[in-house]
């Protein structure tokens, strides 16, 4: 027993939740954080990963801090500008998203990344579940983006992108691709679908087929959609608008859920009141 005080079993809660659920963040590494000696329960270190305390009498410290009471789920979506570095802190002091974050009255971080010279979607969040879930294979999060080429791709190549390609990190494919006309641009853009997250992953594929990414701006993740958003500016979401990102933004499955029995599907997994 943790506390020295005497406790309802009913009360206590696993110590990787609590740090979680105080926003400090996700509780997988709040179990690092146990298991490295960091965290401290009534004076005393803690490196058992199932331990469980009560939040209301034990005492507990991350690196001699305490922990804040439970958060409210604060999710955030912003519109990351190219040339900002996803990250809190830069020891070379380059721009970050933390340089946008005064006003946010939470500390929160960002779920996954975008490319320094890439733009658009960002989420931020204080929920570490929420940001695992997102970030779990298992979910299939598409991600949306439009992409700028040096050069009309050949259409056998999209298909090769499609079926699949090995690039730094594993072999990953395109869940959907689409020219999208722009004007007098002369140089192409697609639509691009993905449902990996691998480092640097669109402009690695391109490179697989002998083109460059000119611009890369992620325009939704799910169907949770940038809009008429600007660069830098940030919006705040509920959380039924958090859990859009995992709808998929297939075309298809888009379709589908638009048509007559795609609603009919929709209707019929409603709960009864």
């Amino acid at each position: 027993m943790v506390s020295d005080a005497p406790s309802s079993s009913a009360s206590k809660v696993r110590l990787n939740k609590l740090i979680a659920e105080s926003g400090l963040t996700s509780r997988r590494k709040a179990d690092r954080l146990i298991e490295s000696g960091h965290v401290q329960v009534n004076g005393k270190k803690v490196f058992e990963l199932g331990v469980k305390v009560d939040p209301h009498q034990d005492k507990v410290l991350v690196d001699g801090k305490p922990l804040r009471a439970k958060y409210e789920a604060m999710y955030i979506m912003f519109y990351k500008p190219k040339g900002v570095l996803t990250t809190l802190f830069d020891p070379e002091d380059r721009p970050t998203i933390k340089d946008y974050l005064q006003d946010v009255p939470a500390k929160v971080f960002p779920v996954g990344r975008l490319d320094w010279d890439s733009e658009g979607l960002l989420l931020l969040t204080n929920d570490g579940d929420y940001a695992n879930r997102v970030m779990h294979p298992k979910e299939e999060v598409t991600k949306t983006y439009l992409v700028k080429l040096n050069k009309p791709p050949k259409d056998e190549y999209l298909q090769k992108l499609l079926r699949g390609v090995p690039i730094i990190g594993g072999r990953v494919k395109a869940r959907h691709i689409e020219k999208i006309p722009r004007g007098r641009e002369q140089h192409p853009w697609l639509k691009v679908i993905i449902s990996e997250g691998k480092n640097r992953q669109i402009r690695q594929m391109f490179e697989k087929i002998g083109l460059d990414v000119l611009k890369l701006q992620r325009v939704a993740i799910g169907r949770l959609r940038l809009g008429a958003l600007q660069r830098g500016e940030m919006v705040y979401l509920n959380e039924a608008a958090a859990e859009r990102v995992f709808q998929p933004d297939l075309p298809d499955e888009v379709k589908f859920l638009k048509s007559y029995k795609g609603r009919q599907k929709s209707s019929k997994r409603l709960p009864d009141l």
